[in-house]
């Protein structure tokens, strides 16, 4: 081997290498961008309008179906969503194919929007109707506190949009920030009783402030003339305090006196509307988020959000500061910190396993230089592909330590076995255990490397989360075959010596040696005679092959499946729905049951609660939400403190207060999926028909699937049962009168809804004049009699015209992809996985749902749907078909590579063994550990049939050769395969942050790792023996010329063999 030897002559290149590959490893690490997932969330675009006072009805039908129609079959779209209430909002949101670039995404929705301008009411273009991109899950939520009660809602509302919510929507990749107050407006409250008097309607009001609230040019005077100057005019444009509004003119009467606005009209600085009232932990406190937008790297947004909230903390007024609520930095630093722990305690691991096994500092030194080397190389890597330091990267770093080091023992193990059998110079030893190794290292690598190839080519998320897991593993692996043939044979030749018998037994290392060898020699004998046994016995290891297929293919079937598990965030939602209807102070009396019990929950640190918004509901006066802040991980350790636990002990207490529907959930593991964790279903009416017989039919649906044991709650906030008056104009009587119906309307919506009617400017910024009935002049069907509508030079009131009927309705209307939709929310029951819960979905709907009727998911849930059972098995069986190949085209053979492929069920079958005692679902974490798995068992048993090979063409028998080469390879095997599992137990056993993943991902690896290597120690060699001798039956090999340890081998295998043979007669 000429490679070899270059470096074993030019040890200054090998490390010069390694130190070059260290130090860009190390520039990349501070550069890389940190995130908690791969940026996977579809792109989302959100189309908001709002049709002042007008019912859901009106909004489904003037404004939502309109634009729906236009916007569908957008480029790249997957799905719709929209929503319309009862206070006059209408929202669309439609979601991208992930990879769509969000900007085009935006623009193409931006475009058929204004296709669809023409067609909506004109109340609707006067507002507009906006476009954004942005993603469904916060970065941040914050609150801002009012400590000492100096201030009110309105205050600290108005603070907020005007000095803080402006900057952040400055920094880069925050896509909108939602404050839940309202913003400063000039409300004009009509007393209609006064108005008649004076013979005016609503519209009146509207047109004079047209007339005397605007803003004009005037030109200049004394311009191209002689004059000495030039004076521009200026006129004082819109009014600017309450009391110029107040003074407005709006009639100048015939008597000579004038009638003005404050005569018919109060006018103040208010709020443009009252639908929402915020705490914080009992303090009055204004929430708001920040939403991000799609591919901006969340962590670095979250750090200049903090940064920019630091600094404008130190103006607040006295008495207001900022509160975090939620940060998916916290989540995200906890878990990478545990990780980075893992890390080192597994380097730290793996260093004294290969300790133990050669009892030297020096020789140590050399597998523990290449992990380093390695795994910093990496990051390097990670910045070339354009990936980010998230969590799957990290795992793939903390699973690549037991492979990494790998190659560096196998190096090391080969030159003190060359030792052993007698060299004394270390360069020759050196230089022939790399003719013996180079191969079988490049060969391992090779197909370690290969199982990540087709991984990369799935699509969707889990494309995503495999691609980033596998390139990472790979180029680590690449990484440590490189060290391993530069800077091991170098270091080999300069610090390995062979060990002399003069050492004192005193010393650590002769202590160390003394416990090593009693104890290996011991293991090896017994596996000796086990290997033996299994050459004479061939058909037990055909036995334990179908047992263990079968097996596989069992638990494959009945493990539960999932996504990604649902983490401890740190952080509960709830959702509140108060009886339908009720008013924002009735839903304030409920949430302060909550807050009572909330207060006594010793894991909360804050909550802030908002009435008048709800999560899962939307905007609405019976609706509400809180959203808790749990203490940190440090100081809830134990399962009965974690989130999942408090979820459940604050639902059992949320379930007694009987007047309200309130349920906690957690917000989503993966970002921009919507906002809960719960399984999210869209039923649809594909018949077009009645809502009422939708929704009856929806609840029965709801009925079945709460008796199944895997749901927890199936739930909708969808209710049709809110009060509602239904109005009817007689056309007959209006025509009489000489009044159109449309006036009446008119008049009605005006007192009743209010309208937007002019602009007004203070603070810097631009508000709106409301104009609407004050407050208690319409409380009840009796004041329509006191609101007159004019005909000719008569008032007539509007009860003349006008029948109300008292009914019921709802309060909300959902589209999905322009069907009418009820949309529920399915929780997982403890011990169940989101995939179990999709199959109870699918069978209750088989039996319970009528036809026209269907369902469809929304968020991750629908990603999981999509993500079949057959696509994992394909990729498990594209990688092995590609090692296969691999080892045809080394073996120059068919049939020899099965010896080696047949292995591989073992493990797969111990890692679900292993999933199924601890009850850990088959996820992303378990699937990544699977492939890797399968890399690392081919890895090894590619070890043995490689030295079999060898020993085979050098002329030893066929027996002889497999039973050396089990015997030559099963200390650096069980040194590769103990570095590895002790690896992996500091994540078995994890807690804190991120510990849901780390189990499952640890589990999978030891599990597989343990049972396929103790069925590889035997089975392989069997194997072998089998497919080697059936080859040589098509074409029988060339000899090579032995060397001084394949003979001194044959001779020992001789005299055992015959040694055993004589024990059994």
């Amino acid at each position: 081997m000429m490679k070899g030897n270059i470096f074993i002559k030019r040890p200054v290149m090998a490390i010069s290498i390694s130190v070059l590959i260290f130090a860009i490893g190390l520039i990349s690490l501070f550069t890389l961008p940190v995130e908690q997932y791969p940026d996977i969330a579809p792109p989302t675009v959100y189309v908001s309008a709002t049709y002042t006072g007008a019912d859901a009805d009106a909004v489904m039908n003037g404004v939502i179906m309109p634009l729906e129609e236009s916007i569908n079959g957008v480029e790249n779209m997957i799905y719709m969503t929209s929503t319309a209430t009862n206070n006059g909002s209408a929202t669309i949101q439609v979601y991208f194919k992930q990879g769509t670039d969000p900007d085009m995404a935006a623009v193409n929705v931006q475009n058929r929007v204004t296709q669809a301008q023409g067609l909506l009411p004109a109340e609707v273009t006067q507002i507009g109707v906006t476009t954004q991109k942005r993603q469904t899950s916060f970065l941040q939520i914050n609150s801002l506190v009012c400590t000492n009660g100096r201030y009110d809602q309105a205050f600290i509302g108005n603070y907020l949009d005007i000095n803080v919510v402006p900057q952040i929507k400055r920094i880069a990749g925050v896509g909108d920030v939602m404050a839940m107050n309202a913003p400063y407006s000039i409300r004009i409250w009509m007393k209609p009783d006064r108005m008649a008097q004076y013979g005016l309607v609503p519209s009146d009001i509207s047109a004079v402030l047209a007339m005397q609230n605007l803003e004009a040019p005037t030109g200049s005077l004394g311009e191209n003339s002689n004059n000495v100057y030039q004076l521009t005019m200026k006129y004082r444009g819109r009014l600017k305090e309450v009391s110029d509004f107040e003074n407005i003119v709006v009639r100048a009467q015939e008597d000579g006196s004038i009638l003005r606005l404050k005569d018919v009209a109060e006018v103040e600085l208010g709020a443009l509307s009252y639908s929402y009232e915020g705490e914080m932990d009992g303090k009055t406190a204004i929430a708001f988020m920040a939403f991000q937008t799609a591919g901006s790297n969340a962590t670095a947004v979250n750090a200049e959000i903090t940064a920019l909230l630091d600094k404008l903390s130190k103006d607040l007024p006295e008495g207001l500061e900022f509160v975090n609520l939620m940060s998916s930095n916290d989540f995200l630093y906890a878990s990478i910190y545990s990780i980075v722990e893992t890390l080192i305690i597994a380097i730290i691991l793996v260093i004294l396993v290969v300790y133990f096994f050669l009892q030297d500092f020096k020789s140590t030194l050399i597998p523990s230089i290449s992990i380093i080397v390695s795994l910093v190389g990496t990051f390097a890597c990670l910045i070339a592909a354009g990936f980010s330091l998230n969590i799957l990267t990290m795992f793939a770093l903390v699973l690549a330590i037991g492979t990494v080091v790998d190659d560096a023992i196998v190096v090391v193990e080969a030159v003190q076995e060359k030792f052993d059998s007698g060299y004394k110079s270390p360069y020759l030893a050196t230089k022939d255990a790399m003719g013996d190794v180079t191969m079988a290292i490049i060969s391992c690598t090779c197909v370690f490397m290969a199982v990540f190839i087709p991984v990369t080519f799935m699509g969707g998320t889990s494309g995503v989360f495999y691609t980033q897991f596998g390139i990472t593993m790979a180029t680590s692996v690449g990484l440590s075959m490189l060290c391993a043939l530069t800077l091991c044979p170098a270091l080999c030749a300069m610090l390995m010596r062979p060990a002399s018998g003069t050492k004192s037994a005193k010393s650590i290392n002769g202590r160390v040696r003394a416990a090593y060898n009693a104890s290996y020699t011991a293991l090896l004998g017994k596996y000796k005679k086990g290997v033996m046994f299994a050459i004479h016995h061939r058909w037990m290891c055909w036995a334990a092959l179908v047992a263990a297929a079968v097996l596989l293919v069992f638990f494959m079937n009945t493990t539960k499946t999932g996504l990604v598990p649902q983490e401890d965030q740190g952080v509960i939602m709830a959702n509140v729905s108060a009886a339908p209807g009720s008013t924002l102070k009735e839903t304030t009396q409920v949430l302060d049951k909550v807050d009572a019990i909330l207060t006594n929950t010793p894991e909360v640190a804050h909550y802030q609660r908002v009435a008048g918004y709800g999560f899962l509901s939307g905007q609405g006066t019976s609706y509400g939400m809180i959203i808790v802040r749990l203490k940190d991980w440090g100081e809830r350790k134990g399962s009965e403190h974690s989130a999942e636990a408090v979820m459940g002990r604050l639902n059992a207490q949320f379930a007694q207060i009987k007047d309200a529907q309130i349920f906690c959930f957690q917000t989503p593991m993966i970002p921009g999926y919507g906002m809960g964790n719960s399984v999210e279903l869209n039923m649809q009416d594909k018949t077009g028909g009645d809502m009422t017989t939708f929704y009856h039919a929806v609840l029965q649906y709801l009925g079945a699937l709460n008796q199944r044991p895997e749901v927890a709650m199936a739930y909708t906030t969808y209710a049709e049962n809110f009060p509602q008056i239904s109005v009817d104009v007689d056309a007959a009587k209006c025509m009489r009168a000489g009044i159109s119906p449309n006036e009446v309307l008119s008049v009605l919506g005006s007192y009743c809804g209010g309208s937007y009617v002019s602009n007004y400017n203070k603070f810097g910024k631009m508000y709106r004049v409301m104009l609407q009935a004050d407050p208690k002049y319409r409380l009840d069907q009796m004041d329509l009699s006191n609101m007159f509508v004019r005909n000719g030079t008569e008032m007539a009131p509007l009860s003349q015209f006008v029948t109300l009927t008292k009914t019921e309705g709802a309060e909300i209307k959902n589209r999905f992809n322009l069907f009418s939709s009820i949309s529920v929310n399915v929780n997982v029951a403890e011990g169940y996985s989101t995939g179990e819960v999709q199959k109870a979905i699918a069978e209750v709907a088989e039996q319970m749902l009528p036809s026209g009727y269907d369902y469809e998911y929304g968020g991750i849930s629908r990603e999981e749907a999509n993500t079949s059972q057959f696509q994992t098995v394909f990729i498990y069986g594209i990688c092995i078909f590609l090692i296969y190949l691999i080892l045809a085209c080394l073996y120059e053979s068919f049939l020899v590579p099965f010896a080696v492929i047949l292995s591989v069920p073992f493990g797969m079958f111990g890692s679900f063994l292993f999933a199924k005692l601890f009850g850990l679902e088959n996820n992303i974490y378990m699937q990544t550990g699977m492939i890797m798995l399968i890399g690392l068992l081919a890895k090894t048993a590619i070890l043995i049939t490689e030295f079999a090979i060898e020993r085979r063409r050098k002329g030893m028998g066929l027996i002889e050769s497999a039973y050396a080469a089990a015997q030559v390879r099963f200390r650096p095997i069980l040194m590769t395969v103990l570095t590895m599992i002790f690896g992996m137990i500091p994540l078995m056993f994890s807690s804190g942050a991120g510990a849901n993943g780390n189990s499952s991902l640890g589990t999978t690896v030891v599990g597989g790792m343990l049972i396929g290597t103790l069925a590889l120690l035997f089975v392989v060699p069997v194997f072998y023996i089998i497919f080697e001798y059936m080859q040589e039956k098509i074409r029988p090999h060339q000899e090579l010329k032995a060397d001084a340890q394949v003979l001194l081998e044959r001779e020992r295998s001789l005299a055992e063999r015959s040694g055993l043979n004589e024990e059994k007669e």
